[in-house]
Formats: structure tokens, C-alpha cells, sequence
């Protein structure tokens, strides 16, 4: 399945992270909504309630007040205000109990109210103060069962906003939630196919490994640059097939015009064709050291190319002392008037025994050439953590710490002289950098306290499990 474009993935995954946003705000408007229709409901019944209740406190002042006047006036009119006082007071009273339908008080009024009813033949008036005083009595309690149901709503609508509330806290915590993971899924989408595109630049920086397959589920810029990355990546083989090939045959077709050129020079030295003077002496010293210089330049071009074409190393245990007594053997001439000190502290290292003994070669050549002459060269192998590491060092010039950067590049000379005043090829360190890459290692100049410069060549160990 194909993702589309970065621009659509990034809209789509922007509306699918505000869906659950939106989803929010439109619960909380709803919720707001019925708070506020809850207010109003509310607000009304209590205007309502204490209305009707101030009007019931009307209708029993009214009532009593003609009672009493028909208790000392007995006349019909005084009667029918009497009857008409009543009616009200029945009147308030049911408006108040219709709102109020669980108050028990209700029935208790109404009890009072049948008595009162009968008030032309009430002539005690002890009866008729006792009847007023349980209707003021009763009254005073449902002025109290109206407070208690205000109260009562006033505490539900607590609770529904609690719960309200709650449900609103739930909601933003779970779609906030959903949100976030759109947007983890969405960034995810095109954060993988970016991991992958490094994945491949580092393949190709490194030269280890076969490149993955082409993503099918991946944008369709992150696919373009993918394939352009296949792309480089074969053109990178190509070229360095090229290179391969063309320091092969190069170095290869050198050897046959240079053996001639050997030739000539040992059959006019040795007088062959004839006696030479002063001049062509010289002259001839001159075409031997050349064709030395070059005969060592071709041998270094050759032993790089077999470097670059060896991929795989064989790792093997090797000992190391022999190692380096067979090296040093091959050095005694350079080494006549230098004092080595070897220093090796593990009995056998796992590595591949070619590449070690070339990076041993080329940095004891080094020294040699770089080195003060008369000092002596320090040489350690001893072994850190999961990890053999080489130390060779030297006296002499320090190296600048720009030229560090450069140092371990192919054909790459240091401006300082060599001692034995042959140009070099600026392969020597190249082939110690490859070398300890091919084992998964690495090399470096580090300071030392003994000496002025010390290269040092890091080898895991772990192939031994």
C-alpha cells in the first residue's frame, strides 16, 4: 500500500490528530449547554418554590386576621371574607404542594384547614387559638420542607456537575490520548522510511553489508530518494570496480617496462656494455634510485589493490610474539642504530594474521622513517576490556592536529622529511586505517607521556565467541 506524498501523509495525519481535538470540543459545548439549561431549571424552581411559599404566608396572615375579626364581629360579610380567605389559602397551598409532592406537612394543613372551615360554629375561642396556632405550626414546617427540597436539588445538581465533571476529565484524558497517538503513528510513518534512508548512507559510507529491499510503504519523496540512493550506490560499485581494475593493470603493465629499465641500469653498472665515466656514473645512480622509488611505489599500489579486493578477514589466533619478531627481523637494517622496546602482555590475540602483519609492517616502517634518528621505538600489545590494543611509538616532531584528519587518507604525505630520503607513497597509513576496519577496529593518534607521537590500533575480540 502506498502512503501518497509526504504532503498528503502530513495533512492527513494533522485532520486525523485534530479529529479527537474536535470530537472534545464539541462534548464540552454540549456540556456546557446543559449546565447552563441545569442553572436555569434550577434557578427557576427556587424563584418558584420561595414565590409560593411567600404567597401561602400571605393566605395564612390574611386567614387569620379574618378569623379573628369573625370571632369578635359575627356578620355574614365578615364570613364571606372569611370563606374567601380560605379559598385562597386552599388555593396557595395546593399551587405549593403540586411543587412540593413529597412534603407529608401537605396533608397536615389540610387537616387544619377542613377544622377551620366550621368556623361559625367555633364560639370557644381557646379551640379556635389552638386550631390557628397548629395551622401557624404547620406552616413554620413547610417552610422548612421548602428549604430542605431546595437542599435536596441543590445537592443533585452538585452531584450531576461532579459527575459532569468527571466525565468531561475522562473524555479529555482519553481523546488527548487518541490524539497523541495519531500523531506518534503519523510521525512514525515517515520517521521509519527516514531511519532507513540512514541506515543506507551508512552502508554506503562503511561498504559493509547488501542494501535493503525498496520500501513499498513509504511516501513517495522518501521512495524517490531511496531509489536514488540504490542508484549511487551502484554507480559507487561500478567506480569502484573502476578503480580496482584500473590500479591492477596499471601497477601490473608498470612492472614489465620497469624490470627492463632494472636490467639496463645492472648491465651498465656492472660495465657490461662497456667502461662509463664520471658523469654517466652518476647519471646512472641517479635512474637506479628512481627506479627503486618506483619499483617501491608499484609494490605499495599492488598490496592496496589486494587490500581493497580482501572483504571478508579470517580471524585466527596468533601469536603474537613470533608475529613481531618476524617483523622486526625484517627491519634490522633500518633498526641498526634504533633501540625497539616490545612490550607484550597477552599470549594469543584473535585476528586475521595478513592484516595484522601489514598494519605492523606499515607502522613500524613509519617510525622508521618519521622517527628521531637514534631514539628508540616503543612497541605494546596488551589487551583492554574485550579489545587488543597496539601501541607504536616514536620520537620526534608531534604530528598537528589538523593533519590528524588527513593523516589515515590514501596518497596523503606528511610535509616533514623521511630519514631515508625516499618520497613516500601516502598509502602506508591508508592500509593500517583499512586493515583494522576490515576487523571491525580502528586506529588513532593518541598522547602518550613517553613518547612525542604514538599510533595506536584498536582490535576487538569478540569473534572469539
Amino acid at each position: 500500500m502506498r502512503l501518497g506524498s509526504l504532503r498528503q501523509l502530513t495533512l492527513a495525519s494533522f485532520v486525523l490528530a485534530l479529529v479527537p481535538l474536535i470530537a472534545l470540543l464539541w462534548q464540552s459545548q454540549n456540556d456546557l449547554a446543559k449546565v447552563g439549561k441545569m442553572t436555569h431549571v434550577e434557578t427557576r424552581y427556587v424563584v418558584d418554590v420561595v414565590g409560593l411559599m411567600q404567597q401561602l404566608d400571605g393566605a395564612a396572615i390574611d386567614l387569620e386576621r379574618a378569623l379573628r375579626q369573625y370571632a369578635i364581629i359575627r356578620n355574614e360579610t365578615v364570613a364571606t371574607l372569611t370563606d374567601n380567605a380560605i379559598i385562597q389559602f386552599i388555593e396557595a397551598l395546593r399551587q405549593l404542594c403540586d411543587t412540593l409532592p413529597d412534603s407529608a406537612t401537605c396533608d397536615t394543613i389540610k387537616k387544619d384547614i377542613t377544622q377551620l372551615k366550621t368556623f361559625r360554629n367555633i364560639d370557644d375561642t381557646l379551640l379556635l387559638n389552638a386550631y390557628l396556632n397548629s395551622l401557624s405550626n404547620n406552616v413554620a414546617l413547610m417552610r422548612k420542607d421548602v428549604d430542605i427540597a431546595i437542599q435536596q436539588r441543590l445537592e443533585v445538581q452538585k452531584e450531576d456537575l461532579n459527575a459532569m465533571q468527571a466525565k468531561q476529565a475522562w473524555s479529555t484524558a482519553m481523546l488527548v490520548s487518541v490524539s497523541l497517538l495519531l500523531i506518534l503513528l503519523g510521525s512514525q510513518l515517515i520517521v521509519n522510511p527516514v531511519k532507513k534512508l540512514k541506515q543506507i548512507i551508512r552502508i554506503l559510507a562503511q561498504e559493509q553489508g547488501e542494501l535493503p529491499p525498496l520500501s513499498t510503504k513509504a511516501p513517495t519523496e522518501l521512495i524517490g530518494v531511496e531509489k536514488d540512493l540504490h542508484w549511487l550506490a551502484d554507480r559507487l560499485g561500478q567506480l569502484e570496480h573502476i578503480r580496482t581494475a584500473l590500479l591492477r593493470h596499471a601497477a601490473h603493465e608498470l612492472k614489465t617496462p620497469l624490470a627492463s629499465i632494472k636490467e639496463g641500469c645492472s648491465l651498465l653498472s656492472e660495465h657490461v656494455v662497456g667502461e662509463l665515466n664520471t658523469q654517466q656514473t652518476e647519471v646512472l645512480s641517479l635512474l637506479t634510485s628512481s627506479t627503486q622509488r618506483l619499483n617501491t611505489l608499484v609494490e605499495k599500489l599492488l598490496d592496496y589493490n589486494l587490500l581493497l579486493q580482501q572483504a571478508q578477514p579470517t580471524f585466527t589466533e596468533v601469536n603474537p610474539n613470533q608475529m613481531v619478531k618476524d617483523c622486526l627481523e625484517d627491519y634490522a637494517l633500518a633498526l641498526q642504530e634504533r633501540e625497539v622496546t616490545v612490550d607484550i602482555r597477552v599470549a594469543r590475540i584473535w585476528v586475521d594474521e595478513e592484516l595484522y602483519r601489514r598494519i605492523l609492517d606499515n607502522l613500524i616502517s613509519n617510525a622508521v622513517a618519521h622517527g628521531a634518528i637514534g631514539r628508540p621505538i616503543n612497541l605494546a600489545i596488551y589487551e583492554k576490556g574485550q579489545q587488543v590494543l597496539l601501541d607504536v611509538a616514536n620520537r620526534g616532531k608531534r604530528i598537528a592536529p589538523d593533519a590528524v584528519k588527513r593523516l589515515f587518507e590514501p596518497f596523503t604525505r606528511g610535509d616533514d622529511p623521511r630519514n631515508d630520503n625516499v618520497i613516500g607513497t601516502g598509502l602506508g597509513l591508508s592500509i593500517v586505517s583499512d586493515c583494522a576496519k576490515l576487523m571491525h577496529g580502528d586506529v588513532e593518534v593518541v598522547d602518550v607521556d613517553y613518547a612525542d607521537v604514538c599510533f595506536r590500533v584498536t582490535i576487538p575480540q569478540e569473534e572469539r565467541q
